[in-house]
């Protein structure tokens, strides 16, 4: 295997394990946004159970952000369920209030063993029948154990993840009784209060992952994202302990934002992206700098590479390094997968990396969010390059969501076009026949 095998293995875009080595502190490049106060004071300084709403641009680090929150929770005397919905409970494609319950309670059961489970596996025991007829198995519940029991509903979980013959009829099945579901799912809970570690004192659910819910219309002007944050609110804080929703951040930067503070009874938390310019279109240093430690931390981990100079060893020369920084547009997944593409193009497969072969990753990013772009928003693309303001509609939050516009916050918070679409010839007529 090469050094260049090596490194690109280190840019592995999955979410950060607590206590990283590769962790960078990006606070102050991202507006002093700290997770470890904004969400997790309120859980430790509440007595009563809370429900609060993270947010951010997909691939920004949200997931990594969390689990440092689920790590210096436990440090501090909570129990924590962290999942991550998408992985095999939810299709963000397609997703309903009962998809999340139905995750909850099954993450629930898994790790909370010593809790009696007797009111959920009862309440799943009634529907059994009908559950079969749906799920095609031959499984009976009477005298299964509870382990066995607790399976099914990773079952029904992935049936209506993967089946889209069978999602209707199962939603269909269980939709009206998700309430008592919460009800049996709280009795569970209470027990599981009182049987938390020795040192543990609050339970902790973390549902990552729905935030990658793409927006869809409904008949009467209503969206996806109402039916589940808020036409369903009450359930989603319904569970007797405290929980934290990652949601859309096109959902967040609404009309309903008011609402969704008033309905949660807090301020839904947003991770912007990492400013590498300012509003005035300069370079933001300190930004920069920020995004050159993140590679650094990944590349001198490698004991063949430590003693290498980064712009002129790994890179081939300061300015691709400083180019590949500000063309990301402070969006991590970004910077880690541009890092990747180049050493995929890199002539004779040894270091450094060329500029060409960052050249040819750009290009192929560009073409991504090219076609993502659709022929009538060149023109809110331009006015917001221009305003660094985004207004209150559906089609700048549809921007948002697909990271054509990105979020930083200083002082202020501000948006822009993602910096790889500034050489797109669409882009540059629209800003051309701007007014000045």
């Amino acid at each position: 295997m090469s050094i260049l095998d090596d490194i690109y293995n280190q840019f592995d875009p999955s979410p950060l394990p607590a206590g990283s080595k590769l962790y960078v502190d990006c606070r102050e490049v991202r507006g002093g946004s700290d997770i470890l106060v904004e969400l997790g004071s309120k859980i430790q300084r509440s007595h009563k159970p809370t429900c609060q709403l993270y947010t951010g641009h997909r691939g920004c680090g949200k997931s990594t952000e969390l689990l440092r929150l689920a790590n210096d929770l436990e440090q501090k005397g909570c129990q924590v369920v962290y999942f991550a919905a998408e992985d095999g409970d939810i299709n963000p494609e397609d997703v309903e209030y009962t998809d999340i319950l139905l995750a909850c309670t099954r993450h629930l059961l898994e790790s909370l063993k010593t809790a009696n489970s007797k009111p959920v596996l009862s309440w799943l025991q009634d529907r059994w029948q009908s559950l079969k007829e749906i799920l095609q198995t031959e499984i009976m519940l009477d005298n299964a154990s509870a382990e066995l029991q607790i399976q099914q509903f990773a079952k029904i979980a992935t049936n209506i993840r993967t089946q889209p013959s069978q999602r209707a009829k199962l939603r269909q099945l269980l939709n009206p009784h998700t309430e008592n579901l919460v009800t049996a799912l709280n009795q569970f809970i209470a027990d599981a209060k009182q049987k938390l570690p020795p040192g543990k004192s609050k339970l902790v659910v973390i549902a990552d992952g729905l935030d990658k819910i793409p927006l869809t219309m409904r008949d009467g002007g209503r969206t996806n994202h109402d039916e589940v944050f808020i036409d369903r609110s009450e359930q989603l804080k319904a569970l007797d302990c405290h929980v934290i929703y990652t949601v859309p951040i096109s959902l967040v930067l609404s009309s309903r934002a008011t609402d969704l503070t008033e309905i949660y009874n807090c301020n839904q938390q947003i991770l912007p992206a990492i400013m590498v310019q300012t509003p005035d279109d300069r370079p933001h240093e300190i930004g920069i700098q920020k995004l050159k430690e993140i590679l650094r931390s990944r590349v001198y981990v490698l004991d063949a590479v430590r003693g290498l100079k980064m712009e002129t060893e790994i890179f081939d020369h300061p300015d691709t390094l400083r180019q590949l920084c500000l063309i990301s547009g402070g969006h991590v997944r970004n910077l880690i997968l541009l890092v990747q593409t180049a050493i995929d193009y890199n002539e004779d497969d040894k270091l450094p990396i060329q500029a060409a072969s960052l050249q040819r990753a750009v290009s192929k990013l560009r073409n991504t969010y090219r076609i993502t772009a659709n022929d009538d928003q060149w023109a809110l693309l331009a006015k917001v390059h221009r305003t660094k303001r985004i207004l209150n509609d559906d089609r700048h939050r549809s921007l948002l969501f697909n990271r054509c516009l990105l979020e930083y916050q200083q002082d202020e918070t501000w948006h822009d076009v993602h910096p790889v679409l500034r050489d797109v010839p669409e882009f540059k007529e629209a800003l051309a026949q701007l007014s000045p």
